[in-house]
């Protein structure tokens, strides 16, 4: 593989490898997804929602993309019906004002079978040993779990992960997180307990903006983050209160604030999370 993205923090690669994803970058992909006419080829059977494969063009463009129906998701126990493509648009949302480039474009839509999540198809490496790669220390997957912290990924298993022909490694199937219980059950669990990193510190505090509802910072938190070092490289800041906006009616209230909650607690302790042992730490199948 190429060499990894350092950290969560934003870097110089596009948010979107044209490699990975049909020769699309980003804008392009997310028009595609936006306008383009879906026609179904095929359906992924190891999904555990109906989970379409499917051929989108516009204007002379063509690409591929996985479309999950809102109407073919199963019912849970502890997500309430019909809610996982929100969670999934929301996931891109948050990747997105990371900077990381974690999840591929993903849209809400209506599609064939109906309102859905519609997310770019990503072409994987199939040299690559996804066992080896979860035991690895590779700094992508560090970023990938410090996200899967922030949106409270209840089932981050090593075939959620797609290493790219690029190099960079892709996180997929987010409908069960955002709950407003802690539910974090991943693979990724290398960097437990271990101290986060000025940078990674600097992109919660830019999310924790992002997320606020006035655009301020919370009272008492300026003082105790003067000291997180300035990132020149970094592009600008999510406007203040965007992502909060953006996340209004794919997620409720109750679970805005618990993300706000998870940001601040990750800010206060900074650490990675250790887990809890109330919840099974490792999702099952792993694979």
């Amino acid at each position: 593989m190429s060499e990894s993205v350092s950290g969560i923090a934003p870097d110089e690669r596009p948010p979107l490898e044209p490699t990975d994803a049909g020769g699309l970058d980003a804008a392009g992909a997310l028009a595609l997804l936006c306008a383009g006419a879906i026609t179904v080829t095929g359906r992924l059977v190891d999904a555990s929602n109906a989970t379409l494969y499917c051929e989108i063009s516009h204007d002379g463009v063509v690409g591929h993309c996985v479309y999950k129906p809102v109407r073919g998701e199963r019912a849970l126990w502890d997500f309430p019906d019909g809610t996982l493509a929100g969670r999934e648009q929301a996931a891109y949302l948050v990747s997105e004002a990371t900077g990381a480039g974690i999840v591929p474009p993903t849209v809400l839509r209506d599609g064939p079978f109906g309102a859905g999540m519609v997310q770019l198809w990503i072409d994987t490496d199939e040299t690559v040993d996804l066992v080896a790669l979860t035991r690895s220390d590779d700094p992508q997957l560090r970023a990938i779990a410090l996200f899967d912290a922030v949106v409270n990924n209840a089932d981050r298993k090593g075939s959620h992960l797609l290493p790219g022909p690029s190099g960079r490694i892709y996180g997929i199937d987010h409908g069960v997180t955002f709950h407003a219980e802690n539910k974090l059950r991943t693979l990724l669990w290398t960097w437990r307990g271990q101290r986060l990193r000025a940078d990674e510190l600097e992109l919660l505090t830019r999310l924790r903006v992002a997320l606020s509802a006035s655009g301020a910072e919370p009272p008492g938190q300026r003082r105790r983050d003067n000291d997180l070092p300035a990132s020149p490289e970094a592009p600008e800041a999510e406007p203040p209160g965007r992502l909060a906006t953006a996340l209004v009616g794919l997620l409720t209230q109750t679970e805005i604030e618990s993300l706000r909650a998870r940001i601040e607690r990750l800010l206060t302790e900074r650490r990675f999370p250790v887990p809890s042992g109330d919840w099974p730490p490792i999702p099952w199948p792993p694979f």
